[in-house]
Parts: structure tokens; C-alpha cells; sequence
């Protein structure tokens, strides 16, 4: 993986503005996608010469007040502007820090609090919790029955993306996937280098051409719940809402929770894939 994610970053977002969205009039054809580097630069009140070097790599140390006008001119919104300004190892609003960028963060053991795993197995829906680079770290049999993907010892990235029978769980999956590797890019932030997340991108990459096109976007969206609609072998379609809630006295996990309208259609077919479910751990010797 590259070494300037910065630079990086600040191409792939600039790639995807179009002059007018800027204020920019266009006039004959234009050989470059978005901004130029030269009109993102004149848009910030920077040199030309200054914003090539953040491109390039040559200069790493932007202050605080230029990735904020950058940000402006590239359309970021606050999750993205904060993405930034972590590659830059800045605050958002801030003047930089004298220790200069912030080195990563060392990482605890990845261990589910007990007190989390006891509510997964009373919680009676559909649960499993989640690290930052979207690893199953432990499941109820409820979720592991609506998608065989929640599963402890399951990354949902590769599964989403490698497994044609997680896929078939997701009838609309193609339109969730964007958000999906937009999330996983949020939730990693700025430790794109560490190892274990290089050889899943890696592996993704190579493996997927949905993922390398829109990892090569760098978008960037807020880990948030929402509706979901699934697909069931057994009970047919469901229409879920998915929460996630972060475990406090952890590095990042989530708990991640699917229930459905009480009385509807939804919630009867989950009921009856609990029973199910609940039968078939019961025949399991």
C-alpha cells in the first residue's frame, strides 16, 4: 500500500469535483477529471507549487488551516474533513500539534467484555460485535442463521465481497456496498498501514473489481446503523433496521444489532427464523 495516503487521498477527492460544483465555468475540453491540482490550490488561497508537494509526498506537514481549505474547496464533509486532517495527523479547527503527527496507536487485545457476550445470548435478535476493521469477533446463532457472514472469525468486508452466498443474503447489494467500504475507511482511519489491513485490502483487491474501484474513491461516511433489506432461504425477505453501538472499555467494537417493525411481516419471519435456528442448535449434539 502506498506510503503517501495523503497524497492520495487529496488526488482520488479531487479527481471527483466537477469544475461547476466549484464555481468553476468550463471552457472547451478538459483532459483532467475534477479540479485541476492549479484551481484546487487558487480555490484554498495556496500556492500551486505548495498543494504539488502534498500530492506528491514531498510535504507532509500541512497546518490545520490549510487541510480546513482544502476541505472546503474538495466539498468534504465533517467526517471526511476529520479523515484528512487524521492522515495529516492535525485537528479539524486546530493549530498543529509541536509533537507533529500522531504516531498509531498501539492496540489492545481484541477481547469481547464479558458482560457483552452475556447480552448477546438474552438479547433475542439477530447480534454480533464488531472491530474497527469490520472482523466478527464474536455472534449469536440468530445472526449467524440470517448470514452465515456473522460469524465469529468472519471479516463482513470479505465476505460481502467474496462470498456469492453472503451476497445472495443482500438484495440490494450492489447499492450498499459503496457505503459499506466508505465505513471500513472511517473506522480504520488513518492506520491504512497496519499489516493486518493492508492484507485485507490486499487480498480484496485482487479478489474483487467492485472493491478496488471504490477503494481507490477514498470516500469517507460515519459508521452508522439504517434499514437493510435481506433475503432468507427459509422465511423469504426481511425489512431490518441495523443498529450499531460502541462498546465502551474497547478499541473501536461495535455491537451490531438487526430488528424489524413490531406486528410486521419482518418481525414474524425473524421469529421464525429464531425457531429455527434455536431447533437446530438443539439437534447439534
Amino acid at each position: 500500500m502506498s506510503d503517501n495516503t495523503l497524497g492520495a487521498y487529496l488526488r482520488a477527492r479531487r479527481e471527483l469535483v466537477r469544475p461547476e460544483d466549484a464555481g468553476l465555468r468550463v471552457t472547451g475540453v478538459r483532459r483532467t477529471p475534477g479540479l485541476r491540482r492549479e484551481e484546487v490550490a487558487t480555490l484554498a488561497g495556496i500556492s500551486a507549487d505548495y498543494y504539488l508537494r502534498l500530492e506528491q509526498g514531498r510535504d507532509r506537514n500541512p497546518s490545520a488551516q490549510v487541510l480546513d481549505a482544502i476541505a472546503r474547496v474538495l466539498g468534504l464533509d465533517a467526517t471526511a474533513t476529520a479523515y484528512l486532517h487524521g492522515l495529516a495527523g492535525t485537528t479539524a479547527g486546530a493549530t498543529r500539534s509541536p509533537s507533529g503527527p500522531r504516531t498509531r496507536r498501539a492496540r489492545r487485545p481484541e477481547r469481547v467484555p464479558t458482560g457483552t457476550l452475556q447480552l448477546l445470548e438474552v438479547v433475542g435478535l439477530p447480534a454480533f460485535v464488531e472491530n474497527r476493521a469490520f472482523d466478527v469477533l464474536a455472534a449469536n446463532p440468530l445472526a449467524t442463521a440470517l448470514a452465515p457472514g456473522m460469524r465469529a472469525g468472519e471479516n463482513r468486508l470479505r465476505t460481502m465481497f467474496l462470498s456469492r452466498t453472503d451476497q445472495e443474503r443482500f438484495p440490494d447489494w450492489e447499492d450498499q456496498m459503496g457505503g459499506m467500504v466508505a465505513a471500513f475507511r472511517s473506522s480504520i482511519g488513518t492506520d491504512v498501514d497496519d499489516p493486518a489491513i493492508t492484507t485485507l485490502v490486499g487480498e480484496l483487491s485482487l479478489g474483487s473489481e467492485d472493491f478496488r474501484r471504490l477503494w481507490a474513491r477514498h470516500d469517507v461516511r460515519p459508521l452508522a446503523g439504517g434499514a437493510v433489506r435481506m433475503w432468507h432461504p427459509e422465511v423469504g425477505e426481511l425489512e431490518l433496521r441495523r443498529e450499531k453501538l460502541a462498546i465502551g472499555g474497547t478499541d473501536g467494537q461495535l455491537l451490531v444489532l438487526h430488528h424489524a417493525e413490531p406486528g410486521s411481516s419482518s418481525a414474524r419471519a425473524l421469529a421464525l427464523l429464531g425457531s429455527l435456528a434455536a431447533t437446530t442448535a438443539r439437534a447439534v449434539p
